[in-house]
């Protein structure tokens, strides 16, 4: 049943492979790029540029190079190390994540150099990932590369969502926020983006750089004091988001300004579209699918007792027939209390481990569609009712590595880590429940 759980999971993964996504919505016929319902005629424009940021930005300008080949004129991505591919018209850089480096500083301002020349006569093609809040590395000009490091290894610890997150990150930065499409402005500009946040909220989804900002300075400043940041983050970061509230530094770019006239933001993949694939590889194993959500956020203890209280409602209840396979993806969030080493997916997976010891009928499997969980080689894991057992034989004690926050070596040696390598997508989080 682990294996089961394994090709579902797989199945959901590739169905959201970014140039796999880009070849099937994005044509070109008789010079009119065709994207969805949305078409521009490539004949209006003298260069066509290329920019994107993310874990999946490579693929995404593999597949976009397929499509329009020798008319792009110039491009950069960015991307997470190990998610490069080769690419003939555009360039592509290897950056940290989710910490920024000094590569990530370096690309972002290659990336701002490009979108600078565009003018009027000109078509900008954004490709937009998760990971792009981490890639697209910049910080305000008193501030240094090791405060944005601190600033980005405080947020990830403190429990924050991503939208609080990234509403810091924005008010930190001259690219994030809608701000990349003013660079870009008055060229015309579509961005193409796959989503790894709740909701698929473009304002949020790599921090929104072609998006209007519904954010604000206060609102930044709000998830300091929310979460005690305030003495944990840089000083000249602390005084700048004051500043801005202030009105001291002009606002990100809100809904209605003129620089997005000219621009247009189109979501090609989900978190909801690798469910549905799932759903389908599910079936063929002769599981009855049922989709839970594509919204598991909050505290991820709060999540797990959500889907462990579901799959136990369903298995216990004679009226359903069996077997069937419960299916849910998010991005919960944990606050790391203890030093050790795993992630959300893997934590999750432990926690469900200790909740199920003993049931028949159970196997849960908890992984990221991007092939890491945490700072890992280990997309997540997958479990049952006799993995606390079976630990317990080889004196592994779960409870230990759970209140330590050690999920990572607790798998490595019970087993059960789901290793996928890198995925070069992102749409957050899988949870697959196998029910008999």
């Amino acid at each position: 049943m682990k294996a089961v759980a394994n090709q579902i999971f797989s199945s959901g993964v590739d169905s959201v492979l970014p140039d796999k996504m880009i070849r099937s919505q994005i044509k070109m016929i008789n010079n009119t790029l065709y994207v969805e319902d949305f078409q521009l005629s490539l004949g209006d424009f003298q260069h066509i540029y290329v920019l994107g940021a993310g874990k999946a930005s490579a693929l995404m300008a593999k597949g976009l190079e397929d499509v329009l080949g020798e008319r792009i004129t110039e491009g950069h991505v960015v991307v997470k190390y190990g998610h490069t591919c080769a690419l003939t018209r555009i360039h592509v850089s290897e950056a940290a994540h989710p910490t920024p480096d000094l590569n990530g500083i370096q690309a972002t301002n290659e990336i701002l150099e490009i979108a600078g020349k565009a003018n009027k006569n000109d078509l900008v093609i954004c490709l937009i990932s998760g990971g792009a809040s981490a890639l697209l590395a910049d910080c305000p000009k008193d501030s240094t590369l090791n405060d944005l490091i601190s600033l980005n290894q405080v947020l990830l610890r403190c429990g924050a969502n991503i939208k609080e997150m990234n509403a810091v990150r924005k008010h930190l930065s001259m690219v994030k926020g809608g701000q990349l499409a003013k660079v870009i402005y008055p060229a015309t500009s579509v961005s193409l983006i796959l989503s790894d946040v709740i909701g698929d909220s473009t304002d949020v989804i790599a921090s929104g750089p072609t998006s209007p900002d519904f954010s604000t300075f206060e609102e930044a400043l709000q998830v300091l004091v929310k979460y005690k940041l305030l003495k944990k983050c840089p000083s000249s970061m602390v005084e700048y988001l004051t500043n801005g509230f202030m009105g001291l530094i002009p606002e990100t770019p809100k809904s209605g300004d003129p620089i997005f006239e000219r621009s247009k933001n189109i979501l090609i993949g989900s978190n909801k579209k690798a469910l549905e694939a799932a759903g389908r590889k599910a079936v063929e194993f002769g599981f009855q699918p049922c989709i839970l959500t594509s919204e598991l956020d909050g505290d991820l203890v709060k999540a797990a007792d959500f889907v462990l209280k579901s799959a136990f409602k369903i298995q216990n209840d004679p009226l359903i027939r069996k077997p069937v396979c419960l299916l849910a993806g998010g991005e919960p969030t944990i606050k790391v209390k203890g030093y050790g080493l795993g992630g959300r997916n893997q934590h999750f997976a432990l926690y469900c481990a200790t909740k199920i010891s003993g049931k028949k009928g159970l196997t849960i499997l908890c992984a990221g569609t991007d092939g890491n969980d945490g700072p890992t080689d280990a997309a997540g894991a997958v479990i049952d009712g006799n993995t606390v057992m079976k630990a317990l034989e080889n004196n592994l004690d779960p409870q230990v590595y759970l209140d330590t926050y050690d999920s990572y070596h607790f798998f490595k040696q019970a087993g059960g880590h789901i290793m996928t390598g890198s995925t070069m997508t992102n749409v957050m989080d899988l949870v697959v429940v196998l029910i008999k």
